[in-house]
């Protein structure tokens, strides 16, 4: 990734502009409910639950502190992280990921049909697991782990566990907030799909024409990242449109609600826009946890929230169909857009 050439040039709307760090992405303390079981022993659980709902509602994003999960473990993947991407191209294409099993290592991911300014390296959280292929037949995708460092398997394994109970929390906020019951989404994770990226990326030669990734929304539930000192991420501010610098907050995560919540709770909540830019003098990197329900989960708005009034937004999709859907333009350029929730609204 040294040369900079034509594929990574974002259209002229598309580039970064003066950075604006703004108050508004909510910080959420999660004490109350951090070292409990379940939410409901909770005793400040009211007020929790509204600025959850509040920061899902108004934002689609906030950071979370007092959460529960391990300094250690963060610590730990991050630097075996840092160890893998400081190898050699050579030795971490030798876990390169492909159109067959897209789990593994690479170099060349496109967002908006852009290249993305970054290398990344992809997991499950559950290994073997299964996936639609492209529609087709139902193929298994296996965790490829490299030979170096010998500690990066075991360090991402004990993190997935540790981000795993903070995204059950997660949800059971989020439902309570949509006025749910806590567990009324957990059913769908039985056979998750998760996975978890670590993303590195370098020093880019003209950060005001490329990206670290374009914009984009995430696909799935929930995303919950770990992103070190450097920064870079930008959200979308909805009542003005303007691209609003996340302000690194130590040992918090950065939590989004997905395309899939927006669809369950019928646009109430609205997966946020956001993207990654780019600097010429540091590298950064990051973590987050794609929070996936398992493959055959047919995707349309809770029965519990649509009626006569509030009918139903979206017509049913299967995940499964479109993550691999989505997962495929990665790989390539394309002529269109690639898979959208938009494409599955109901015109009113």
């Amino acid at each position: 990734m040294v040369e900079f050439d034509a594929a990574f040039i974002q259209g002229i709307e598309h580039r970064p502009k003066e950075i604006i760090i703004a108050e508004g992405i909510p910080l959420i303390d999660l004490s109350p409910v951090s070292s409990l079981d379940s939410v409901l022993d909770s005793q400040g659980l009211e007020e929790l639950v509204e600025e959850i709902g509040d920061a899902c509602n108004k934002w689609g994003f906030f950071q979370v502190i007092n959460h529960g999960a391990s300094y250690d473990l963060r610590q730990k993947i991050e630097n075996a992280s840092r160890k893998f991407f400081a190898q050699t191209i050579e030795e971490k294409r030798r876990v390169r990921r492909d159109e067959v099993n897209p789990l593994g290592y690479y170099d060349t991911e496109h967002t908006k049909n852009v290249r993305d300014w970054k290398e990344v390296f992809d997991f499950s959280v559950q290994d073997p697991i299964q996936m639609p292929d492209f529609g087709k037949e139902v193929q298994t995708w296996t965790n490829r782990w490299p030979e170096y460092p010998p500690e990066l398997r075991e360090a991402c394994e004990e993190y997935a566990g540790e981000m795993e109970k903070l995204c059950f929390k997660l949800l059971e906020l989020i439902s309570l907030s949509l006025g749910l019951a806590a567990n009324r989404m957990n059913a769908f994770f039985k056979d998750q799909s998760s996975f978890i990226r670590l993303n590195h990326y370098p020093p880019c030669p003209s950060p005001d024409l490329a990206l670290g990734v374009g914009r984009h929304k995430d696909g799935g539930a929930l995303t919950v990242l770990a992103q070190d000192e450097v920064g870079g991420l930008e959200v979308k501010r909805r009542t003005d449109g303007e691209w609003i610098r996340v302000k690194p907050t130590p040992n918090a995560f950065i939590i989004n609600v997905g395309d899939i919540i927006q669809v369950w709770s019928n646009d109430k909540y609205e997966s946020a826009e956001h993207r990654v830019v780019v600097n010429s003098e540091r590298e950064r990197f990051s973590i987050p946890f794609f929070f996936n329900p398992g493959h055959y989960i047919d995707i349309k708005p809770l029965d519990d929230l649509i009626n006569k009034e509030n009918p139903a937004k979206f017509k049913a999709y299967n995940w499964g169909n479109f993550f691999t859907s989505r997962k495929g333009s990665n790989f390539k350029k394309l002529d269109v857009e690639n898979l959208q929730i938009q494409h599955f609204k109901i015109s009113e």
